[in-house]
């Protein structure tokens, strides 16, 4: 790369696309800045080194020989790739071989990262997941609390006339059943009043949530905590925090059956951007279990209502928790694998004074 003309490489050194170039042994010749931030690497210390060194990806390694040998180009979307530093990102890739006269064969490596991408993209389907969900089950709700409202009346005044005591036990049956399906109707609408915001402390939420769970819970479940203690107030409703985090947290303890570890951990997170809204300061409230993990196939539609993996359950606990966050302009998250499941509370400290990134015309901070 020595011999490369100083526009090309001032040109190269300018790119917002981070560029590598290897030759035929897979020794790093050169990586412009954007490679540098991206990696977390420096070029004077890995020039001259193994690919390998900075990324430590047999497989890739093996598709770069495989294009040093045919020649031909190739390119990768969405490939998750880990670096030294214990972290890990997804980029689209491209590689070209290059070969000239009088020079070694040698490969032009571009990486785009798209992780950002990607959560935004995510983050938008779940917003758009719960607005659906929400206008969908108050339609459903609609149609099916007039009737009930009919049913229970009409087995109220059949009650009145019956000539008998004992057959006032099946009018009472009908009337408890219907009282059921109201209560289970209310529930999935959610709260029926605007959230009664005020500064609080997320962790006097989450130590009360803690303290009603650990009474619930067998002594073989242990639920840690690993707090943030610098993080300011935010501006919430606590009654409906403590129920939003109270439902996953009673998920977390029922994943792990009896024995296990859930852990409640917070940290904050600047300059961050939920679905398109771009918020100074976010309170991120991970709740981690070290149980069996969620189904594969249930994964993209747990906040859905009545989706549920448990025969006892009704698939109503995350859907209303999403709900509740949402009223906060806020989001739930999860990731899941067997032995670890993380939901992940996205919570700005005040959701009133985030900026739509898509009409903000001022240069932010990262997202």
């Amino acid at each position: 790369m020595d011999e490369m003309q100083e526009p090309q490489r001032r040109a190269l050194d300018h790119m917002h696309t981070a560029v590598l170039l290897v030759d035929a042994a897979l020794r790093l010749r050169y990586l412009n800045p954007a490679a540098e931030i991206l990696l977390a690497a420096s070029r004077r210390r890995v020039t001259g080194t193994s690919f390998a060194e900075l990324l430590p990806d047999a497989e890739f390694a093996e598709s770069l020989r495989g294009a040093l040998a045919s020649g031909h180009p190739f390119t990768v979307r969405e490939r998750v790739l880990h670096i030294p530093a214990g972290q890990r990102m997804t980029v689209d890739l491209t590689v070209t071989p290059l070969r000239e006269v009088g020079a070694g064969d040698e490969l032009l490596i571009e990486l785009t990262q798209v992780d950002r991408q990607l959560r935004i993209s995510r983050e938008e389907q779940l917003l758009a997941q719960q607005s659906a969900t929400r206008a969908l089950v108050r339609g459903l709700a609609h149609e099916v609390k007039n009737p009930l409202g009919g049913l229970r009346g009409a087995a109220q005044l059949l009650e009145r006339v019956l000539p008998a005591e004992d057959l006032k036990e099946y009018t009472q049956v009908i009337i408890r059943e219907a009282d059921r399906l109201q209560a289970l109707v209310d529930r999935m609408l959610g709260p029926n009043s605007l959230p009664r915001k005020c500064a609080l402390n997320i962790h006097e939420v989450l130590e009360h949530v803690r303290s009603l769970v650990a009474a619930e819970v067998p002594r073989g479940v242990a639920i840690g905590r690993d707090y943030d203690p610098s993080i300011p107030e935010l501006y919430g409703d606590r009654d409906l925090l403590v129920q939003a985090v109270l439902n996953i947290v009673r998920n977390a303890a029922q994943a792990v059956e009896g024995e296990g570890h859930i852990t409640l951990r917070t940290r904050t997170l600047r300059q961050y951007t939920i679905g398109h809204v771009r918020h100074k300061l976010v309170v991120r409230v991970d709740i981690i279990d070290d149980g069996p993990g969620i189904p594969a196939d249930m994964q993209e539609s747990i906040f859905f209502p009545m989706v549920t993996s448990r025969a006892e359950g009704t698939g109503l606990g995350l859907p209303i928790a999403q709900s509740l966050i949402g009223q906060h302009g806020g989001l739930v998250e999860c990731r899941s694998r067997p032995g670890q499941t993380v939901f992940t509370l996205l919570l700005p400290l005040k959701p009133d004074q985030g900026v739509d990134t898509r009409t903000d015309t001022q240069p932010g901070g990262p997202a």
